[in-house]
């Protein structure tokens, strides 16, 4: 059997008469009428069009229709559908056979609003007697026109599922094929009297073929949406499907949403630390390689595709980038994946701002991080950060999503009731919405905060429409706490988010061992010395319990922080290249009479003090690995907490990539004057008023100044035919103002701007009123 394209022709009631041209209609269209149709089909106006007449063949081109028709809705499709079915020998078709062929299937609200679209994209011209179509809006229809529709239409997804499960091998290859081409297929096994065990005869049998004729079948639709693993609804429906998920508890849902942003930051706040601890190596091709994966993956804390999702996200804010880290880490490789310098200010910002400076990231984000670990078309695994990811169409799906959310009202969508319901609003997309698509979208939405329990949240709204985000997630959060709980197995509690300056203080002399809504901290011996190393005293960190905890501190926490402060400082270093001191010459001399002394190249100066040209940080590194227990200080004898603060990379550029200048509606209406005069100037060259040449042919140039002259000392606006610096001809009325130099100075009537013409472009002038 061959797979065949075709199309169904009918006639029907319309009622006949002559349609004005698509021309003459644009022109009669008001100049807020065709400044919206110039905001809806951007494509239209690039280059400005000149006249209507330019615009309405740019508006037939079927590149331009294909992609005016991504968003329209199935019930649109279907009065492109029975337009194109009985606009037959040219003939209009009247409204009245709209509502007759939809009636009992939609309401006129929807069809009034459905006509008035198709209307506003110039797809559908004409009044209500007399309607027609542009002829590529036919070839954009996602479905064969005039298909025909038996009773097996009807068959569920689960009944359609349950069919193909009991097919053979063969059988399924030839349903597949029609899947992936076109419906209709040409086979004589179609024919009547054909031995039932044929393949085609019993899948006929099944439902899963319809028969067409003696020699042609066609593969229902449902039946190819299954088999394209796209979401499963009827096209012949003029309503989209009814929102069938229960109503979510604001309240609920912003909480939920919170608590998933508040792990989204402490989980970034970490790998930013990661890769400044460590910069990851940038393979060749760009990207990052599945063995660091790994390793950020274990210093996290969490796992491979998280991480992968965190990379992205983090990218795309400009947090991270490759490039030549500061330090320069130990290895043979140039490029590493490190923080930029605008993490500072990031990680320095509130909550809610951090979130919602990631959340913007991912909504504009043109890559798909949930690609990352499958397989490519050379059954590679895909990198994280690498080109593979890229996909351009990425963001109008993320907001395609969430505008569907937003109109669910709070009920909770799944990832297949939500794929059904964006396959009617945007049929032509559903091949790339299936349910398997929007469960990965939805999971980036949920880890992100802007979706929760299946409905968008408050800061979500507020982002995808331009509201203020960070209110909002501020809104959500639970309100900061300035109290702790220590417990008698050293652990500290926090019941919920910490204001930033206690969070500073837990965060250095405690170790995180669960985070969430409550956190729990270990306090340890490492973990003080860390607090003591950075310059807090014993006293400091016992009033920091005994202020801060509501609970009474453990005896146990007080001995360890005197046992580990006594025995802390007591050895210092400083900077000479390096020094050592000590009050105790017995422990000097156990130092000196160690090997670390040899590596670090140690020499006596007195009982208590000893030299080195090793740098600070390598001196205390040192001793600390051998067991002794240093601080360090400055030439006045104070502490200075000397932990590493992180590799870091220059920010990258901000335009990577080229995005394309959304027209401001006063750019458009200016546009639209400039249309007008067009009309009026290719009016007045068609007339019979005096000019230069009346048969197209580029003027001489003694008589363009001669007459632009005249023009000018009689104070008349002319029509000029005029080819720019691109090749593109157009025609437009001015006022002359001075002629010389080989330009042209003239007023723009509509604009009132001076504008300036080559005199070797102007192709005709006519004087005009």
């Amino acid at each position: 059997m061959t797979s065949t394209h075709g199309t169904e022709g009918g006639s029907g009631t319309a009622r006949p008469g002559i349609a004005p041209p698509l021309t003459d209609w644009l022109a009669d269209r008001t100049d807020g009428e065709l400044t919206e149709l110039l905001r809806l089909r951007p494509d239209l106006a690039v280059p400005p069009p000149a006249t209507c007449a330019v615009l309405a063949g740019r508006a037939e081109q079927r590149a331009s229709v294909m992609r005016a028709a991504d968003t329209l809705n199935t019930l649109e499709f279907g009065l492109l559908e029975v337009l194109s079915l009985e606009q037959a020998d040219q003939v209009p078709v009247a409204r009245s056979h709209l509502d007759d062929a939809f009636a009992d299937r939609a309401p006129k609200k929807s069809l009034d609003k459905a006509l008035s679209h198709l209307r506003s994209l110039a797809l559908v011209w004409g009044d209500d007697d007399r309607l027609r179509i542009v002829r590529a809006a036919a070839d954009a229809l996602p479905w064969r026109i005039g298909r025909v529709h038996t009773g097996t239409d009807a068959m569920t997804e689960t009944e359609i599922r349950a069919a193909l499960a009991e097919i053979e091998p063969s059988e399924r290859n030839l349903l597949t094929t029609l899947a992936q081409s076109s419906p209709l297929g040409r086979t004589r096994d179609a024919a009547p009297g054909t031995s039932p065990d044929r393949p085609v005869q019993r899948l006929l049998s099944r439902g899963l073929l319809h028969w067409i004729d003696a020699e042609t079948v066609e593969l229902p639709t449902q039946v190819g949406q299954v088999l394209r693993d796209e979401a499963v609804y009827d096209p012949a429906s003029p309503t989209p499907p009814p929102f069938a998920g229960r109503k979510q508890k604001l309240t609920d849902v912003n909480a939920a949403a919170a608590g998933e942003a508040m792990e989204l930051i402490r989980h970034c706040e970490d790998l930013v630390a990661a890769l400044g601890d460590a910069p990851a190596p940038a393979l060749k091709a760009g990207g990052l390689g599945v063995r660091e994966l790994r390793r950020l993956s274990r210093a996290v804390g969490i796992d491979e595709a998280r991480i992968g999702l965190l990379l992205e996200l983090l990218a795309g804010a400009g947090l991270i980038a490759s490039g030549i880290p500061e330090p320069a880490p130990p290895t043979d490789v140039d490029e590493h994946w490190a923080p930029t310098v605008a993490v500072t200010g990031w990680l320095n910002s509130g909550t809610a701002r951090r979130w919602a400076t990631i959340a913007a990231a991912w909504l504009a984000l043109p890559r798909r991080p949930w690609l990352i670990g499958n397989r490519d078309a050379t059954d590679k695994p895909i990198s994280a950060l690498s080109e593979e990811v890229r996909a351009p169409g990425a963001p109008p799906e993320r907001r395609f999503l969430l505008e569907l959310l937003a109109d669910a009202g709070g009920r909770n969508l799944s990832a297949s009731e939500a794929s059904r319901l964006l396959a009617w609003r945007r049929p032509r997309w559903s091949g790339r919405l299936g349910p398997h698509v929007v469960e990965r979208m939805l999971s980036e939405a949920r880890t992100l905060g802007l979706v929760a329990h299946g409905a968008l949240s408050s800061p979500g709204k507020a982002l995808l429409h331009g509201g203020d985000a960070v209110a909002e997630m501020d809104a959500a959060l639970p309100e900061p706490i300035d109290y702790v709980l220590v417990q008698a197995d050293l652990t500290v509690v926090a019941p919920g988010p910490l204001v930033p300056e206690l969070l500073e203080q837990i965060a250095l002399v405690a170790d995180v061992e669960s985070a969430g809504a409550a956190s729990v901290y270990r306090i340890s011996e490492a973990s003080i010395r860390r607090a003591l190393d950075a310059g807090r005293t014993a006293s400091e960190l016992q009033t920091l319990f005994a202020t801060r905890s509501k609970t009474s501190v453990p005896q146990s926490l007080i001995y360890l922080i005197d046992d580990v402060a006594r025995r802390h400082g007591r050895l210092r270093a400083g900077v000479a290249a390096s020094f050592i001191r000590c009050e105790d010459p017995a422990l000097l001399a156990e130092v000196l009479a160690s090997p670390v002394a040899d590596q670090l190249a140690l020499r006596s100066l007195a009982p208590t003090v000893a030299v080195s040209q090793a740098p600070l940080r390598e001196v205390l590194t040192e001793l600390r690995a051998v067991g002794f227990a240093p601080a360090g200080e400055d030439s006045s004898g104070t502490l200075v907490d000397l932990r590493p603060r992180g590799a870091r990379v220059p920010s990258p550029r901000t335009a990577r990539v080229r995005v394309p200048t959304v027209p401001t509606d006063e750019q458009l209406e200016t546009l639209v004057r400039s249309l007008r005069a067009g009309d009026r100037a290719a009016v007045s060259l068609g007339s019979s008023r005096p000019s230069l040449r009346s048969d197209g042919t580029r003027a001489s140039t003694a008589a363009t100044i001669t007459l632009l002259q005249t023009a000018t000392a009689v104070h008349r606006p002319v029509t000029i035919g005029y080819v720019d610096a691109q090749g593109v001809a157009s025609h437009r009325i001015v006022q002359p103002v001075s002629v010389g130099g080989g330009q042209l100075d003239a007023l723009d009537p509509t604009t009132g701007e001076a504008r300036r013409f080559m005199l070797h472009r102007i192709t005709s002038v006519a004087l005009t009123d």
